[in-house]
């Protein structure tokens, strides 16, 4: 179980989602002696224009990374960021996870009802069924 948590990337969508992402993973990949690859996708609308500028959501990006080092720092443990751009989120992440060899993928899902889930596509869905490698989803400690 150690090795799984060895070099872990944790997609992250908004500060918010960072900050219980990192809560509910921390312990478990300071345990393993890893480290956190955090990334965020910036979503490109494949032809549609964009909802906010590129400059905007790098800043965004900055706020997310921020958040994820401080807590990262606070365990002790080492965090890359990555910022990376696509028109399908999972399989960005999945490549991603690629690129940096990562041992598994590690998010707490994100709240929605079926119906947005539906017209927006389902990411957490995605990321569970048409992985290559391990993905653990894991609770919100705060939301429990």
């Amino acid at each position: 179980m150690t090795e799984l948590f060895e070099r872990v990337i944790l997609p992250l969508a908004s500060e918010e989602d960072a900050e219980s992402t990192c809560r509910a993973a921390i312990d478990y990949i300071a345990s393993a002696g890893g480290q956190v690859v955090a990334v965020h996708v910036v979503e490109k609308g494949g032809g549609a224009p964009d909802k906010a500028s590129v400059e905007q959501r790098e800043e965004r990006a900055d706020g997310i990374f921020a958040v994820i080092r401080e807590c990262c720092d606070g365990a002790g443990v080492p965090v890359e960021t990555k910022l990376v751009y696509g028109t399908d989120v999972a399989e960005t992440v999945f490549d991603a996870a690629d690129e940096v060899d990562a041992t598994a993928i590690a998010f707490t899902p994100r709240g929605g009802s079926r119906w947005v889930r539906l017209l927006t596509g389902d990411v957490t869905l995605s990321l569970v069924t048409e992985t290559n490698r391990p993905v653990v989803v894991l609770p919100d400690a705060e939301a429990n």
